[in-house]
């Protein structure tokens, strides 16, 4: 009979390959690269640089790249050198080595098989995908051998289940975006964890050379995984002052494979010193440009709590790993301090990058290669669980609770998903309205900038404000209307509409809803390009409360419909509301007409 843990990992497996399957390639008709695109395109482009276009340096073939599959809208992918007026790549060339046998292999059959030999085109997309799919399937089975003998078949079996279903590791698998780092790291966080402890059991050059190999790998692939070195180092130290000693003697003793291991990760991360060189002709390169890290303001709660991207807003199960480490400590103390130091570093410094929400995602995409380490609290926890049968039951319905949370964001948020997840722009009241829904009306967009929503039946309905915009400024009047002879049209030389200002004081009513009929000729993409809707709370002319609603969100091309929005009131004194239009680019032919502002009473 299949052991549990055994048939979870098989589960992992099989869930991996169907899903991969499913939603490959995803419907994208306005991008050809269904894999390399945003991010992973660019830890990609050394690769066609190098072998197809033999171009490291200027990068002339970036024009064409997007002409041809559209990665990404603009070319972000690198930068102009000012010291050397080369284009340097913004991102390590770690994850490029490692996907450089899967390259070459549809290198060799691209041609053959009728498709373009150029980097981009379906045997390099389905290689990549391939490729990050294999690394995410051996992830499984390297975590449960780690797990099966320290904590036991059925703690091992539903940490491997939890990772899988109740967090967002199934988004950036190979099943998911599998063009990303995060599937990759958690792999070798995987194997570090099986390396570590069989070195120090068993010392040997191989070993000693493999961790070294693996912790260079990873910071060449992001740097701030050198964190990572603190598993190797600190692995089955505790407070104790014989084991210290028992420490350094074993390093005294073995210094020569501590230097081997340190070669090998040398020499991996000078990869990315000869690259910066030939490219620049210097040996560091910050390649970021203007992002960096707050370090004396992290952005914690932001990032773990926040609706936006709130890492345990998305992920709730990994609590467990949290909690888990109590557990840990009794069941394990050799291996606690290694993990929990690793842990709150790796925490600390991923939301201490001032890009918090890492170019949006599910649930702070930064934190999951980091699971394979808290796979080891959390089975600690469940083995804590499962030996108390009413603890027990009560966890086992969160869980699966968690579970089916967890998958239903995979679907939300997978590539060629049902797409409701609105990267990084995330709140509370759209969360509620979608949650567990596969189609919500277009207007649910809004609660993205509204984020309040009144469902009741309103009493005292009054208008404060309407406009029907048959009399606008000069420039302004957009044909033809959507009713009457002009609508509100604004564009680059007219960015703004009238600003209307109406008294108001607070008492008068609890709830303003702001309404207007709009069209535009076709959909936008861009958030930052939609004309804005603006309502303030004033004290005066200063701002007390405001929201910015962007009703491009819910229009679909040539689709005219009339949206609202809702609002509180601020707590705080104010004398009056203003409303004005703002234009911000968006080439779609907004109108916008018969708009008002009523207020009400719940």
């Amino acid at each position: 009979m299949i052991s549990p843990s055994r048939a979870a990992a098989w589960g992992a497996t099989v869930l991996l390959l169907v899903l991969s399957w499913w939603y490959y390639p995803p419907p994208q008709p306005w991008r050809t690269s269904p894999v390399l695109n945003w991010d992973a395109s660019g830890y990609y482009l050394y690769l066609p640089a190098i072998f197809v276009h033999h171009d490291l340096r200027e990068l002339n073939f970036r024009d064409q790249l997007l002409k041809d599959y559209a990665p990404t809208p603009e070319f972000y992918q690198a930068y102009r050198h000012p010291g050397s007026g080369n284009f340097v790549m913004k991102y390590p060339a770690g994850l490029a080595v490692q996907e450089l046998p899967f390259f070459l292999a549809a290198h060799a059959v691209a041609a053959p098989l009728g498709f373009p030999a150029d980097g981009f085109s379906p045997p390099y997309q389905l290689a990549i995908k391939l490729a990050s799919l294999l690394v995410s399937v051996l992830s499984f089975w390297l975590v449960r051998r780690a797990l099966l003998p320290r904590f036991g078949e059925w703690p091992t079996a539903l940490t491997l289940l939890i990772l899988l279903l109740g967090t967002n590791y199934l988004t950036y698998s190979g099943a998911g975006h599998a063009g990303m780092t995060h599937c990759w790291l958690f792999f070798w966080y995987a194997v570090l964890l099986l390396l570590t402890p069989a070195f120090y059991a068993r010392p040997s050059l191989g070993r000693a050379v493999g961790i070294g190999a693996v912790v260079g790998l990873m910071t060449l692939t992001r740097p701030t995984e050198i964190l990572a070195l603190l598993l190797v180092l600190l692995w089955g130290l505790t407070c104790n002052r014989a084991v210290l000693q028992a420490r350094l003697a074993f390093w005294r003793q073995h210094w020569l494979l501590l230097l081997a291991a340190a070669l090998a990760g040398a020499a991996l991360l000078s990869i990315q010193l000869f690259y910066w060189h030939y490219a620049t002709g210097d040996w560091i390169v910050y390649s970021y440009q203007e992002q960096g890290f707050s370090w004396l303001k992290p952005h914690l709660w932001e990032g773990i709590f926040s609706f936006r991207s709130g890492w345990l807003i998305y992920s709730p199960l990994l609590l467990t790993a949290l909690v888990g480490f109590g557990s840990l400590r009794r069941q394990h103390p050799d291996v606690f301090w290694a993990l929990l130091v690793h842990t709150v570093l790796f925490t600390y410094v991923t939301f201490a990058w001032d890009e918090w929400t890492y170019g949006g995602g599910l649930g702070n995409r930064a934190m999951i290669q980091s699971y394979a380490v808290l796979a080891w609290p959390m089975a600690a926890a469940l083995r804590w669980l499962l030996a108390r049968p009413v603890w027990a039951a009560a966890y086992g319905v969160l869980a699966v609770l968690g579970c089916a949370y967890g998958f239903w964001l995979t679907q939300m948020a997978i590539p060629g998903g049902h797409g409701l997840l609105a990267a990084g722009d995330m709140t509370r009241a759209y969360l509620s309205r979608i949650l567990f829904r596969y189609e919500v009306p277009p207007e649910t967009a809004l609660l993205l900038d509204s984020n309040s929503e009144f469902t009741g039946a309103p009493l005292n309905s009054r208008v404060l404000w309407q406009q029907d915009f048959e009399q606008p400024a000069s420039g302004l009047c957009g044909t033809p209307a959507l009713q009457g002879s002009c609508s509100l049209a604004l564009d680059a030389a007219h960015p703004q509409s009238t600003e209307w200002v109406i008294p108001a004081r607070p008492g008068q009513f609890e709830w303003v809803r702001a309404s207007a009929d709009a069209r535009a000729d076709q959909a936008e993409w861009d958030a930052s390009r939609m004309t804005q809707y603006v309502v303030r709370f004033r004290r005066g002319n200063e701002v007390v409360k405001e929201r910015t609603v962007r009703l491009q969100r819910a229009l679909d091309a040539a689709w005219p419909r009339t949206l609202h929005f809702d609002m509180r009131p601020p707590k705080a004194e104010f004398d009056n509301v203003s409303i004005t239009f703002l234009y911000y680019g968006t080439n779609a032919n907004l109108l916008l007409d018969n708009a008002r502002l009523e207020a009400f009473d719940d």
